[in-house]
């Protein structure tokens, strides 16, 4: 470059790598780029999907830069999108360049789809009409483009017909733009039925949308009170103004039946994004996304990290679910972060459940949140009556886990033709196996967790790294046949059981490992549904929103499950999962019931269950939160340090503790060795920083890494902030 050849225009451009800080490009001669925009640019020896960044590039040495290669033919982000990845980045500690990997994670659909090969009538009669010819030409003799295969299925005729036509020069080829991946969902399709409560909620929440503006509401109702329908409300509105809408659920892809309920409302479903989705058709969603041709997508929690362009509402179904908790590269909870994205936007944002975390209940107890509450089911639905069974007066026969009370109810309920469901929320057929000669235990090889009996694949299994083996005849520590046992029950032992005890009871066993996959769900879900099963054993995915016309007694094998361990919000899990299941029961206006297996009928959660009085269990619950500085009345951060050996592990958690600041209002426990201590082959200590509520945890954070030694070797460090797992 010469004295006096121009200065290249430099842009700062953020790649989708653990990058700190956007990089400084050189913008070639002719191009244009703008925040926000999509490009190609060299990074080391390979080029990879950028996006430019706001802010002036850096100063650097011009020889030094490499040029942008290509602006992709792609919407830019938007400024909101942008400051949103700021955000999250800043508040988890992560590098930006690891969020914006999230948003950019189908580089295939930068480019702009191909059009469709498509047909129009050209004003030519064909040399002879049959019938199958007139209905063609009835419908395209309006001089509407069709597709070929689109026209034939319209006229109800072979594609040959419509091929006949074309060779005598009937249609001619034009180009149409490619199709939508979802029709447009029509905000006044059905004319909703609503009752006197919902119709009154429905109008708040469709009152919030109307005058735009952040705002946040719970909606709190009890299982079948139709809370779905009141935000069915809220997204006609959103859409009537012209504003895409997302509902964020835990569970998308097993959840037909609201797809189905999305489409009887607004004449169309919605679009998916979750893992399920196959490639070409999450290229599809996302760029149509990114143009505002798809209007409302129903997704899993990486669906907010979506281009949206016109983003006017989100909907976080479920809000209190722990599957909105993200454990990988970045940490972040989908629901908090959906609050940020909307007060970043500058619009409403919906929370429903029928059972709220204490987070959500203190925020709408305080009025940070709007609440909603609807406390009766859809057209006068009795909840289920609850009871506990205590299992120290009525013990299940040898070898079993069913109570003769629970069993009784059983048989009563099979002889009226009407179902049940039980559930433990453990997987498998056993959690342990082991040997009576020599007390040999299955354990994983890469993990300090048992391997759990799969008796339906005679597997052994790592339900943690996902290790597997077959079930050996023989022990391999001291060779003795025939003396493996399965110790405790999974759901395919307690599915044996019940076998056993109801031979002519149809029998279906639900599990998310179950061979087949969501489309087997799927289908045994409708086919519960349908009432074509009469006894279902099934994991918490039973408790996710289904709704068994048929169902009316809901069995909890092991209530004390869930209890057993030192997780803080190890009680508001049990109470909002037995709620959840036990609300499947008696959703259609049949006398219904629940009863819980426990050891422990005394324990807050089980009375609050069986006398459905909640609101004494969340009192309760937030009063020892407050009382011991928990969250949301404090803060709380993990650190997880892994390597390949104990003693590295052990060696650079206490090099973190010792690198602790003094800061006022943060104390850091630990090192301890994680419950999980071995978690695919790698050695994990934990630290816990518990801060007050307004403590800044981030720059405490931020401090304590600057002063720690950098990791050496095999060491690795992941910063969790507001942990939900302590494992």
């Amino acid at each position: 470059m010469t004295k006096d050849s121009p200065v290249a225009r430099t842009v700062p451009v953020l790649v989708p790598m653990p990058a700190e800080r956007p990089y400084s490009y050189a913008v070639p001669d002719g191009m244009e780029v703008e925040p926000g925009s999509i490009v190609r640019v060299p990074l080391g020896p390979r080029e990879v999907g950028a996006v430019v960044w706001d802010g002036p590039g850096e100063a650097v040495d011009p020889r030094k830069l490499r040029p942008i290669s290509l602006v992709f033919d792609c919407p830019p982000l938007t400024e909101e999108t942008r400051r949103f990845v700021d955000w999250v980045a800043a508040y988890t500690l992560t590098p930006p360049g690891l969020v914006a990997r999230m948003l950019l994670r189908v580089p295939a659909a930068f480019d702009p789809e191909p059009p469709v090969e498509g047909l129009e009538y050209a004003g030519h009669e064909p040399d002879r009409l049959t019938p199958a010819r007139r209905r063609v030409l009835e419908l395209a003799g309006d001089g509407m483009a069709w597709t070929r295969s689109g026209l034939a299925h319209a006229a109800g005729v072979s594609s040959s017909v419509v091929d006949g036509l074309s060779a005598q020069g009937v249609f001619r080829p034009v180009m149409l733009p490619p199709r939508p991946i979802v029709a447009p969902p029509d905000p006044d399709y059905a004319a909703p039925e609503l009752t006197a409560d919902q119709a009154a909620a429905a109008a708040e929440l469709t009152g919030s949308v109307e005058r735009g503006g952040y705002s946040a509401t719970l909606i709190d109702g009890v299982t079948g009170s139709g809370k779905t329908e009141t935000y069915f409300e809220a997204i006609a509105a959103a859409l009537r103004a012209g504003r895409q809408v997302l509902i964020l659920m835990p569970e998308i892809a097993l959840t037909q039946a609201f797809l189905d309920r999305f489409h009887d409302r607004f004449g169309a479903k919605p679009a998916e994004w979750h893992s399920d989705v196959p490639p070409r058709g999450r290229e599809r969603v996302w760029r149509q996304v990114a143009e505002g041709a798809v209007r409302v997508v129903a997704g899993a929690r990486s669906a907010l990290f979506l281009p949206f362009r016109e983003l006017g509402l989100i909907v976080v179904d479920e809000e209190h679910d722990t599957a909105y908790k993200q454990e990988d590269r970045v940490f972040y909870n989908a629901r908090d972060m959906a609050v940020v994205r909307g007060h970043i936007g500058d619009f409403p944002v919906i929370l429903a459940s029928a059972t709220p975390s204490v987070e959500t209940r203190v925020n709408a107890d305080r009025g940070r949140y709007r609440r909603v509450a609807l406390p009766a089911r859809f057209a006068g639905a009795a909840l289920p009556d609850i009871a506990t069974i205590d299992m120290r007066r009525h013990p299940p026969a040898r070898g079993g886990f069913l109570s003769p009370v629970l069993l009784s109810r059983m048989k009563d309920t099979l002889a009226r033709g009407e179902q049940s469901l039980l559930f433990l929320n453990r997987r498998g057929y056993a959690p342990l196996t082991l040997c009576r000669v020599c007390g040999h235990r299955f354990q994983c090889p890469d993990c300090s967790a048992w391997l759990v009996e799969h008796r339906f694949r005679g597997q052994l299994v790592c339900h943690h790294c996902g290790h597997h083996e077959p079930r050996p005849e023989a022990c391999p520590e001291c060779g003795a046949l025939d003396h493996l046992v399965a110790c405790g029950p999974g759901i395919e032992r307690i599915a044996e059981e019940v076998v056993g005890h109801f031979p002519d009871a149809r029998t279906i066993v639900l599990s998310s490992d179950l061979v087949g996959g969501t489309k087997r769900l799927r289908l045994e879900l409708e086919a519960i549904a349908k009432g074509e099963a009469d006894i279902v054993v099934g994991t918490q995915l039973v408790a996710k929103g289904h709704n068994f016309p048929n169902m009316t007694l809901v069995g909890v094998v092991d209530a004390d499950l869930g209890l057993a361990n030192g997780d803080p919000r190890a009680a508001e899990r049990t109470f909002q999962l037995l709620s959840q299941v036990t609300g499947r029961a008696g959703r259609t206006g049949k006398k219904s019931h629940g009863l819980i297996q426990t050891f422990q009928p005394a324990h807050p959660v089980m009375q609050a269950l069986a006398s459905g009085d909640a609101e004494t269990f969340y009192a309760r619950e937030i009063a020892e939160r407050e009382r011991a500085g928990m969250p949301p009345f404090g803060r709380l951060a993990a650190f997880v340090v892994s390597a390949a050996t104990r003693h590295e592990a052990e060696g650079y958690a206490r090099e973190l503790r010792r690198a602790a600041p003094d800061m006022a209002g943060v104390e850091v426990l630990g090192p301890a060795e994680a419950p999980l201590s071995l978690l695919a082959g790698r050695h994990r200590f934990r630290l816990l920083l518990h801060g007050e509520r307004r403590a800044n945890m981030q720059d405490f954070i931020r401090a304590l890494l600057a002063a720690a030694p950098r990791p050496r070797g095999s060491v690795r460090v992941q910063v969790d902030i507001d942990p939900q797992s302590f494992l």
